[in-house]
């Protein structure tokens, strides 16, 4: 997706804010929930969205004995991704909007943040409170190191996305400016600050970070993937 679309998505869609309702009805109540999915025959679990079910439940309150009402989002205008069908391992606590493109054996580890429109290639890791900003693209075979940010690029619309070429791995804790190419087989070191495009099979570190070395056998031995942690 390019810029605009995802501006016009989250501009058209729908703003929703859904809920669940635990309700324990007065005995003998008979409460029409609209268009809400209801489930249970006694106490009842209540989906729906708060801009119908809210005056639902405040114009029958005399017919609800107690009510518990869970909601994380509000006016929102983008949906999670549904994972279920991903070939990929999504640990809990990850937050993935939709849509992405998530590939075969990749992994998204606990508190990552997955933006609209981000892509992430095959066998890649997005490790522990990692985000990647709206647009931004991982290649193949790549670690992006917790904490890392790759900046996102819905605002300003003009913007170019960050780009991180296959088998890139950026340590714990950087942050990669938009429109920075990271080239293939680069290693950006942990905290460094990327503001401008990274030569392939480059080791950069520092803030603003600078070419140090060539990535050589020695640091492909420090820095190479687990498979074994790809495997679904």
């Amino acid at each position: 997706m390019d810029t605009q679309q995802i501006i016009d998505l989250i501009a058209n869609a729908p703003k929703q804010t859904p809920v669940k309702a635990f309700v324990h009805e007065a005995p003998g109540a008979s409460i029409d929930y609209g268009s809400a999915r209801v489930f249970g025959p006694g106490d009842k679990v209540v989906f729906g969205d708060w801009s119908e079910l809210g005056p639902i439940l405040a114009a029958n309150a005399d017919a609800i004995e107690d009510v518990v009402v869970e909601c994380d989002r509000r006016n929102s205008g983008v949906p999670l991704l549904d994972v279920r069908d991903v070939d990929a391992r999504i640990e809990p606590g990850a937050l993935i909007r939709d849509p992405v493109s998530i590939g075969h054996n990749a992994v998204i580890m606990m508190g990552a943040v997955i933006n609209v429109g981000a892509q992430i290639g095959e066998g890649s890791m997005i490790d522990m409170g990692a985000v990647l900003g709206g647009r931004a693209i991982v290649g193949a075979r790549c670690h992006i190191g917790a904490n890392s940010v790759l900046a996102g690029v819905i605002e300003p619309a003009s913007a170019t996305p960050v780009v991180i070429e296959d088998d890139v791995l950026v340590g714990a804790g950087c942050v990669i400016l938009e429109g920075v190419r990271v080239g293939a087989g680069s290693v950006v070191a942990a905290g460094a600050v990327v503001v401008e495009d990274v030569p392939a099979g480059s080791v950069v570190a520092g803030c603003p970070a600078r070419v140090i070395k060539q990535a050589d056998e020695r640091t492909r031995s420090k820095t190479g993937l687990v498979e074994a942690l790809r495997n679904l």
